[in-house]
């Protein structure tokens, strides 16, 4: 039986970050900012994620109130139809959460090798 490879097999870490008490930031969210920067709309890049146009807005107003500024600039559609792009602020929250992100898997790979570690033993 093959179970993939070590690194496939390997725990792994989920950051979410808690902004306020009914506002938090996690990969979902960041990956959404990722696929509107990547294709200038917030509908592409809610199919690019399998969800509702609905869903993708609602996150996006979700995070522009969390922030208490905007992270998305969104035109209205027109002739060549809207579009949308992550205001300087939105590119900052992707920046650093990444970069969150990997100082937090770099401060915690002894701990899941380790962890696997234990699960290898069985």
């Amino acid at each position: 039986m093959d179970g993939g490879t070590a690194e496939e097999r390997m725990p792994s870490l989920s950051l979410r970050i808690n902004l306020d008490p009914e506002g938090r930031i996690g990969p979902g969210k960041i990956e959404l900012l990722e696929q509107i920067a990547a294709f200038g709309s917030i509908s592409a890049a809610a199919r690019g994620m399998e969800m509702s146009y609905k869903h993708a807005w609602d996150l996006v107003e979700d995070m522009n109130r969390v922030f208490g500024k905007p992270l998305v600039a969104a035109q209205t559609g027109g002739k060549k139809g809207g579009g949308a792009q992550l205001t300087p602020a939105g590119l900052a929250v992707v920046s650093r959460f990444r970069a969150i992100e990997r100082a937090a898997a770099s401060a915690a790979a002894a701990h899941l090798e380790a962890l696997q570690a234990e699960i290898d033993a069985g």
